[in-house]
């Protein structure tokens, strides 16, 4: 990819900008969450933002709520 130099204001070639893509799997998000049925553990077990998991699943065309079975989620006793 070719920029212009913001001093000399000539052409220069860059290999790559940016953040090299995660490409955390579907299936490894997926079997995360219905373990920890939290996405802020989810993203710190994978190392990646909790708006990477949520734009993995938008991608795939699920919801959080498809992915975290309601049945199995621990429950909070008072």
């Amino acid at each position: 990819m070719k920029v212009q130099c913001p001093y000399c204001g000539k052409s220069v070639v860059v290999n790559g900008l940016g953040r090299k893509p995660l490409n955390i799997s579907l299936k490894n998000v997926c079997e995360s969450l219905q373990g920890h049925h939290s996405v802020k553990a989810v993203a710190q077990e994978l190392n990646c933002s909790e708006a990477y998991i949520f734009s993995v699943l938008k991608a795939n065309g699920l919801k959080l709520k498809d992915v975290i079975n309601k049945d199995s989620a621990p429950t909070s006793s008072r």
